[in-house]
């Protein structure tokens, strides 16, 4: 699922960050606990020009606990990054931001200077609920819809934390198609640019080979089926979904799977994991020295003639 997206409000975006990140300390990314990989934008490291970030697991309500203490060990790994999770409503939570953020830059609270920081994120992981809790006060709309937030703003808060918001910043294709459709599954894309149906094998195949015991349970299925498509037909026959003749009405079961799937009604889920995406990853940059490799022999073809 090749997205492609970067409307005119997301370019606008990426050029106020760009014009804003001179005068900034840290930048804060949320993402989302259920796919850390995919719901972090390629777009930051390079935005952020080299600024310490925290990286903030949101949504670990609706996450594996055992794959979220994973990603938490991976992103400490790094160089001037620290991570910690976080249910977007706990507000106990929300506000140890603060000493994540004055851990990370001792010298400017002995300084006594604030902490100007950038919170950003891809739309739908819950950074305007999450700036709003910070806040104590709704400084920004939240809602479903991504790219809600247009105009970047201040907000003053505790311990001398000063916080830039930024739209939901996308990037202009999603290259790993696995993470199209994970980003698809998750709610991070528009409904209206999905085919529930293709977006739902995709998690299907994913829930049989990560959480099949889950999918029994919520489904009462004894024996899963091989595959995506057997697996949204069986849910269909189970809940009613079928037309004249006893067809199986795959679009109405496909979007029974995707709802649940988001409600976290499958239980705690997660959509991927370090192992997964180092495995991803290595496959794609395989892929582009194959496709290089073509590119040059098909060069070498051209010039010999």
């Amino acid at each position: 699922m090749a997205i492609q997206w970067f409307p005119g409000h997301m370019h606008r975006a990426r050029k106020q960050i760009t014009e804003l990140m001179p005068n900034i300390d840290l930048v804060i990314e949320v993402l989302d606990a259920r796919l850390p990989y995919s719901s972090a934008n390629p777009l930051i490291p390079d935005l952020r020009a080299g600024k310490p970030c925290l990286k903030i697991l949101n949504k670990v309500d609706l996450a594996d606990k055992k794959y979220t203490k994973e990603w938490l060990e991976y992103f400490n790994s790094q160089p001037d990054t620290l991570a910690m999770p976080l249910t977007g409503l706990d507000k106990k939570q929300v506000k140890s931001i603060t000493q994540y953020c004055l851990r990370m830059l001792p010298n400017r609270q002995a300084q006594k200077q604030s902490i100007r920081t950038m919170i950003m994120g891809i739309p739908n992981v819950g950074k305007s609920t999450l700036i709003n809790t910070l806040a104590g006060r709704a400084v920004t709309k939240a809602g479903d819809l991504p790219a809600l937030t247009r105009h970047p703003q201040q907000i003053k808060i505790q311990d001398g934390i000063v916080l830039s918001d930024t739209p939901g910043i996308l990037w202009p294709k999603i290259h790993n198609v696995a993470s199209g459709f994970r980003l698809a599954a998750s709610g991070a894309v528009r409904d209206t640019a999905l085919d529930y149906f293709e977006v739902a094998t995709y998690a299907a195949d994913m829930l049989l080979s990560l959480y099949p015991e889950q999918i029994k349970t919520r489904y009462k299925i004894a024996d899963l089926p091989d595959g995506g498509e057997g697996l949204i037909e069986l849910i269909g026959r189970k809940r009613g979904c079928l037309r004249p003749g006893g067809i199986v009405d795959i679009h109405k079961a496909a979007e029974i799977l995707i709802h649940e799937l988001r409600s976290g009604k499958l239980g705690n889920i997660t959509y991927e994991t370090p192992q997964i995406m180092e495995q991803e990853e290595a496959a794609l940059v395989e892929q582009a020295e194959l496709a290089e490799k073509l590119k040059e022999e098909l060069k070498g073809k051209n010039n010999s003639r």
